[in-house]
């Protein structure tokens, strides 16, 4: 019985800022130009992909989202800060393969669930009834309770 293949490696990561994508290329010759926006809907973390099958919570407002921060996780993922605030999510390379590799059928699948929800790309995150943002004077701006922002990266 055959041993299974090892999963592509990276070889190439590239943030791009002003386009908004991350570029990786991968040892078996395959490249893609992911969007951060179809990274922070597609966050596998927990705020996003639930704890279960149901669970999942529509990531709305997040075309204009940047990186500003990767850092790296062993020899098997990183983890990305987002500009709003979402650093929760370990994109290992077999997830960061298949954003690139489906991302056609994944922006469907995303269009279609706000459709359905009646929102759009561009719609506020709602907040649960109750939930109230509470800022200390030593919170950054961004919330969450996260580090500053990178210095020059605005």
């Amino acid at each position: 019985m055959a041993a299974p293949k090892p999963a592509p490696q990276p070889l190439a990561l590239t943030l791009h800022q002003t386009s908004r994508v991350l570029e990786i290329g991968f040892d078996d010759g395959q490249s893609f130009r992911i969007p951060f926006e179809l990274m922070r809907v597609y966050s596998p973390s927990a705020e996003v992909m639930g704890h279960g099958p149901g669970q999942e919570v529509l990531q709305t407002g997040k075309r204009q989202v940047t990186i500003t921060e990767i850092t790296p996780i062993g020899h098997y993922a990183m983890q990305p800060r987002f500009s709003d605030g979402h650093e929760s999510g370990l994109f290992t390379w077999e997830y960061l393969y298949h954003l690139g590799a489906d991302q056609d059928e994944l922006w469907a699948r995303y269009e279609r669930r706000l459709a359905e929800a009646g929102l759009d790309r561009d719609a506020s995150m709602a907040r649960p009834p109750g939930v109230k943002v509470v800022r200390s004077k030593d919170a950054p701006a961004s919330g969450c309770g996260g580090p500053a922002p990178i210095a020059g990266k605005h």
